[in-house]
C-alpha cells in the first residue's frame, strides 16, 4: 500500500505476508513475499534493466509520475497492474515519489542469475530490499540539495504529559543531536530544524492540540509504536552502536532524550537495512544556547525562504558567499539559530575580523575552498556502503584543499597573527588528519573515474603490479581479436566479415546473408560454427575464436576482481578515519562560513556589532540586508535609520559581567552613540512607529530584528555602529495571512500569534509588532492595541517596535516611563506625499492613506470623494456626530472631474468664498442661487 504526505502517516511496521495462491508463478510468490515485509512502501522490484512496479504500487507511482500503466500476467483471475522505471535512471523518479510523500523499498537482484540457474530451469534469482528511501533518510547527491541540511527528526515524550526530547539527524553528513523540549517551544525548535521526516509515537500524535503543532512542522510524519520511545532500549542500542559502556561521556540525558535518540537510531537501521551511516557521537544542546525563534517569525522576516516559498529574496540568499555546498549549510544552520552566549559569538566574530583584515588571506582561503569537494557526504554513502570511485575522489580532494588552506594560514602575515581561537580550532582539526591517507588515495586513482565501481577502470596504472599485468593481457587478447578478424576475412574472402561481442553470445563473427551461405559449406562449415540467422545478418564462431574469448573474459573479470578488492581496501582505510575526517569536513564547513562572512562585511559595508550581556539595543545608522542589496541592483541608495531601545543604562556593566571588552577595531567610537547616562535622553525600549504606508515602517521594524539575528549568528552587521544586548527571544508579528485550512480568518491568525508574544515574551526579549488590531472594527482594535502596548511596557518589558495607524495610542507616551513615540518622515508638495524613509521622534498625524490609494491608481473619481470623506469624518466630535454626518454626506451627488486636482478650488467654492451673506438683499440672494445652480450644472 502506498503512502501519501497525510497529516498522520501510517506507521512502518512490517505485517504478515500477503496469501500467496498456490498457482502464483515463482516470481509472483516471491514479489509478494517480500511486499508483504513493506507493506507502507512502494516497492521498486529490480528485473534486468528496470525496477518494476506491480498492482496497488503500480496504479500509484504511475500516476504520481505521469508513466504508463500496463499488464502483466493475471493473479487471482485479475489482471496485475505494472510500470517500472530504468535503473539507471531510476534517482530521478525517487526523487518525484519521495517529494510527493511516498517512502520507496528498493529490491535489489542478491545474487548472480547463473548461480539461480544451476538450482533449475525454473528457479528465481534471489532478491532482497536494499534500502527503504524516505524524506529523512536520503543519500543521494541527486536527491539532496547540496546547500541545505535533510534532517530526520524523532519526538519522544516521558508520561502523557511529561517532558519531550527532539533528537535530529542528517544521514547524509553524520550530523547527530538531541535536546530537551517543552510543548510550549516544539513549534519553535521544529520551525528550526524544518526536518524531512519526523517520527513521533501514536499516542502524542492522537492527543488534543499536537497534531496542529506537527503538521504546521512541514515534515512527512511517521507514527511508530510507543514502545520505539523506550529509554531503557534506547540507552542499550546507544551503547552498543558507539560501542561505549556508558553514555555519560556525551552528555546527561534525559530519560526523553534518550527515547528520541534510541527511536532515531532504530529507524536509520530498519530504512538502511542494518547498515549504518557515519553518525558522530550524539551531541546535546541546550535550548537556552540559541535564540528562540517561533515559525511565525521565522516566516514573517523571510529568514531561509520569501512567503512565496522561494530562496531568492530571502535573508539567506542575500548574505550567503559561501563557495562549498557544506559551507552552506553550516551558515544555514548558525543562521537558523543564533547564539546567545556573548562569548561564544565574540569569539565568532574575532575570526570574522581576522580575515576582514586579511585580505590576501582570505582570498587564498576562498580558492582553495572552491576546489573542496563534500567531504560528510561522501564519507555517508561510503559508510552505508553506497559510496563509489568519486567518493573516494571526494575524500582525497577534501584532504588536498584542507592541506592548502593549512598552509595559506600558516603563511598569513606576521602583523595578522596570532590567528583568532576559532581560526586555530579549525586548522588544528585539519592538520591532524593521517597524511597517508591522503597519499594513498591520490596515488591510488585514476584521473578519469566511473560513477560505480563495478564499472572498472579506476585504479590508476602503477598503483598495482597485479592489475597492470592483468590489465596488459587483457588489452593484448583485444588487440589478438583485431587480428583474427583481419585473418578470417583475407582467408574466406569476405571483406565484410567483423568480430563482434554482446552480453548473450560473447564474441561472435558477423557477415551479411549473403557471404553466410558461403560459410555453411565445406571446406569453411568444418571451421566455421554457426550460432545464429538475423534477417540482415548470419553469426558464426571458431573454436580458436571460443578459447581467446574465453581468456579475455578472464583477464578483464580478474582485472575488475582486483580493483574492486582495492577499492574495498581503500573504503576500509578511509572509513577507519571517519572521526578525524569528519572534523576536517566541519572545519572546512566553518572556514567557508567565516571568509564568507567576512567578504560580505567588504563587500556590504559591514560593521562588528558589539554584543554583551547587557539590554542595551543601540543601531546607528541600520539597513535591512535584502532591501539594500536588491536597490543596489538598480542602483539606489537605501536611507538607513537609528534605533535604541536599550533597555537600561548598565551596557558597560553588563559588557563587564560577561567578560567581553569592546573591540577596538569597531566600526566608530562609543561616544557617536546615544547618551545613555541622562535620565532626561535616556532610551526607550518601547518605541511606537506611526506614519504612512509605503513610507517604511515594516522595512525598518524587520531590518532590527535582522540586524540582531546576524550579530548573534557570528556575522559583521549592515550598519554604521551596533550595540546588542543578547536577545533570548525573538518574536515578529508583521503582516496580514489567513490560515483557511484551519479555520482561521486573517484577523484570528494576527490574534494568535500576538497572544504567543504577550504570553512568552521577556526582558531579554526583542519584539516586533506591526498593525497589531487592524483586522477588526476600528474602536475594537484600538481597545486592543492600547491594551497590547500597555502589556508589553509593563508585564513583559521586553525591547520593542509596534507600529500602528491608530494615533489615538501616541497619547500612552505621556502614561508609560519606558515608551517613545517615532514616526515616518515625510513632506508634502502640491498635493502629493514624499516619503523620505526616514524615522525620526514624534508622532504622525495622519496617514496619509488617500495619497498612497493615489499613487496605487484608484480612479480620480474614487480619490475625490474619498477627500470629502475624510474631511467630514474629521469634523465630528463623537460617535453619534460622526454618524449623522455620514447620514448627511450626498452619496449620490455628482463626482468631482476626474481631471481636476485635489487641491483646484472650484467656481462654485470661490463665489462662496467672496460672498458676503449680510450685504445681500432677497433680490440677489435669488440671483446667486441661480447663477450657483448654473455653475454646478457646468461642472464647477
Amino acid at each position: 500500500m502506498s503512502e501519501r504526505a497525510t497529516p498522520f502517516a501510517h506507521r512502518n511496521e512490517p505485517s504478515a505476508p500477503p496469501a500467496i495462491p498456490a498457482e502464483a508463478t515463482p516470481m509472483m510468490a516471491q514479489y509478494l513475499e517480500i511486499k508483504g515485509q513493506w507493506p507502507d512502501a512502494l516497492l521498486f522490484y529490480r528485473m534486468g534493466d528496470f525496477y518494476e512496479l506491480f498492482f496497488e504500487d503500480a496504479v500509484a507511482a504511475a500516476g504520481a509520475l505521469d508513466i504508463a500503466l500496463t499488464k502483466r500476467g493475471k493473479h487471482l483471475g485479475n489482471d496485475i497492474p505494472m510500470c517500472g522505471v530504468p535503473v539507471h535512471s531510476h534517482e530521478a523518479y525517487l526523487e518525484r515519489l519521495i517529494r510527493k510523500g511516498f517512502k520507496v523499498a528498493v529490491c535489489e537482484q542478491v545474487e548472480d542469475p547463473s548461480e539461480a540457474k544451476k538450482r533449475g530451469a525454473k528457479s528465481v534469482v534471489a532478491r532482497a530490499v536494499q534500502r527503504l528511501v524516505t524524506p529523512g533518510t536520503l543519500t543521494e547527491d541527486t536527491l539532496l540539495d547540496a546547500r541545505a541540511h535533510n534532517y530526520l527528526a524523532a519526538l519522544a515524550r516521558v508520561g502523557s504529559e511529561g517532558e519531550l526530547g527532539l533528537a535530529w539527524a542528517d544521514v547524509s553528513t553524520g550530523e547527530f543531536a538531541v535536546t530537551g523540549v517543552s510543548r510550549s517551544g516544539l513549534g519553535a525548535e521544529l520551525a528550526r530544524l524544518s526536518p524531512g521526516e519526523l517520527l513521533v509515537s501514536e499516542g502524542f500524535a492522537a492527543d488534543e492540540g499536537n497534531g496542529e503543532i506537527l503538521a504546521h512542522s512541514g515534515a512527512a510524519l511517521t507514527l511508530l509504536p510507543a514502545a520505539r520511545f523506550d529509554s531503557g532500549n534506547a540507552e542499550r542500542r546507544l551503547k552498543d552502536h558507539f560501542a561505549v559502556a556508558a553514555l555519560d561521556g556525551f552528555g546527561a540525558f534525559s530519560r526523553a532524550e534518550l527515547g528520541a535518540m534510541g527511536a532515531l537510531l532504530d529507524y536509520v537501521e530498519l530504512t538502511q537495512v542494518g547498515r549504518m551511516p557515519a553518525l558522530a557521537a550524539p551531541r546535546r544542546v541546550a535550548t537556552a544556547e540559541t535564540m528562540a525563534i517561533d515559525a511565525a517569525t521565522r516566516a514573517n522576516l523571510e529568514l531561509v525562504r520569501t512567503l512565496q516559498g522561494e530562496t531568492a529574496g530571502s535573508l539567506l540568499a542575500a548574505i550567503d558567499r559561501t563557495v562549498t555546498g557544506a559551507g552552506a549549510r553550516e551558515l544555514g544552520s548558525r543562521l537558523a539559530a543564533p547564539l546567545t552566549d556573548p562569548q561564544a559569538i565574540n569569539r565568532r566574530l574575532d575570526a570574522v575580523d581576522w580575515l576582514v583584515e586579511a585580505r590576501e588571506v582570505r582570498r587564498d582561503l576562498r580558492s582553495a575552498l572552491k576546489s573542496a569537494p563534500d567531504i560528510a557526504r561522501a564519507l555517508s554513502r561510503l559508510s552505508l556502503g553506497r559510496g563509489g570511485p568519486r567518493d573516494l575522489a571526494a575524500i582525497a580532494g577534501g584532504l588536498a584543499a584542507a592541506h592548502t588552506l593549512c598552509g595559506a594560514l600558516d603563511a598569513a602575515p606576521p602583523s595578522l597573527l596570532p590567528l583568532p581561537d576559532e581560526i586555530a580550532r579549525e586548522c588544528a582539526a585539519m592538520a591532524n588528519v593521517a597524511a597517508p591517507l591522503k597519499e594513498r588515495l591520490a596515488a591510488t586513482l585514476a584521473e578519469e573515474l566511473p560513477l560505480i565501481a563495478r564499472d572498472g577502470g579506476f585504479i590508476a596504472k602503477g598503483a598495482s603490479a597485479d592489475l597492470d599485468e592483468t590489465r596488459a593481457l587483457r588489452d593484448d587478447a583485444r588487440k589478438l581479436i583485431a587480428g583474427l578478424q583481419a585473418k578470417y576475412a583475407e582467408e574466406t574472402g569476405i571483406s565484410a566479415l567483423k568480430v563482434r561481442h554482446n552480453n548473450v553470445l560473447g564474441y561472435y563473427i558477423e557477415v551479411p546473408p549473403r557471404h553466410g551461405e558461403k560459410l555453411v559449406q565445406p571446406p569453411f562449415s568444418e571451421t566455421y560454427i554457426h550460432r545464429q540467422t538475423m534477417a540482415n545478418a548470419m553469426r558464426f564462431t571458431t573454436t580458436e575464436l571460443a578459447g581467446l574469448a574465453s581468456r579475455i573474459a578472464e583477464a578483464a573479470g580478474r582485472a575488475l576482481e582486483i580493483e574492486l578488492a582495492l577499492f574495498d581496501e581503500l573504503v576500509a582505510a578511509t572509513l577507519a578515519e571517519t572521526s578525524a575526517l569528519a572534523r576536517t569536513a566541519e572545519a572546512l564547513a566553518a572556514l567557508d562560513v567565516t571568509a564568507a562572512l567576512a567578504e560580505l562585511a567588504v563587500e556590504r559595508r559591514h560593521v562588528r556589532p558589539r554584543v554583551d550581556g547587557s539590554l542595551a539595543f543601540a543601531i546607528r545608522g541600520g539597513r535591512h540586508p535584502v532591501v539594500e542589496a536588491a536597490l543596489a541592483k538598480t542602483g539606489e541608495q537605501f536611507v538607513p535609520n537609528d534605533c535604541d531601545l536599550s533597555a537600561d543604562n548598565s551596557a558597560e556593566q553588563g559588557a563587564q559581567r560577561s567578560g567581553d571588552e569592546p573591540d577596538r577595531r569597531q566600526s566608530s567610537s562609543r561616544s557617536d552613540m546615544p547618551d545613555n547616562d541622562s535620565r532626561h535622553d535616556a532610551p526607550k525600549s518601547l518605541w511606537l512607529l506611526t506614519g504612512p504606508n509605503m513610507a517604511g515602517k515594516s522595512t525598518f521594524l524587520r531590518q532590527n530584528a535582522l540586524i540582531a539575528i546576524m550579530a548573534q549568528m557570528g556575522a559583521f552587521v549592515p550598519a554604521d555602529e551596533a550595540h546588542i544586548g543578547t536577545v533570548d527571544r525573538l518574536f515578529s508579528r508583521v503582516g496580514a495571512a489567513d490560515d483557511l485550512a484551519r479555520g482561521r480568518s486573517t484577523f484570528m491568525v494576527e490574534m494568535v500569534e500576538t497572544a504567543a508574544i504577550l504570553n512568552q515574551a521577556g526582558p531579554r526579549s526583542l519584539v516586533i509588532l506591526d498593525e497589531i488590531g487592524r483586522g477588526t472594527a476600528t474602536f475594537d482594535g484600538l481597545s486592543i492595541a492600547w491594551a497590547a502596548v500597555e502589556h508589553l511596557h509593563d508585564v513583559n518589558r521586553s525591547r520593542a517596535l509596534f507600529a500602528t495607524h491608530y494615533h489615538e495610542l501616541t497619547v500612552l507616551a505621556e502614561k508609560l516611563e519606558h515608551l517613545a513615540n517615532a514616526t515616518m518622515k515625510v513632506k508634502e508638495w502640491k498635493g502629493d506625499v514624499v516619503f523620505l524613509h526616514e524615522v525620526g521622534p514624534g508622532a504622525a498625524d495622519r496617514s496619509y492613506g488617500i495619497q498612497v490609494a493615489k499613487l496605487a491608481g484608484l480612479p480620480p473619481a474614487v480619490i475625490a470623494r474619498a477627500q470629502s470623506v475624510l474631511s467630514a469624518l474629521e469634523k465630528g466630535n463623537d460617535r453619534e456626530a460622526r454618524a449623522k454626518l455620514i447620514d448627511d454626506l450626498p452619496l449620490f451627488s455628482a463626482t468631482a472631474r476626474p481631471d481636476a486636482p485635489l487641491t483646484e478650488e472650484s467656481a462654485v467654492e470661490t463665489e462662496l468664498k467672496n460672498l458676503n451673506p449680510d450685504e445681500l438683499t432677497p433680490k440677489e440672494a435669488l440671483d446667486l442661487i441661480y447663477r450657483l445652480r448654473g455653475l454646478m450644472k457646468d461642472g464647477g
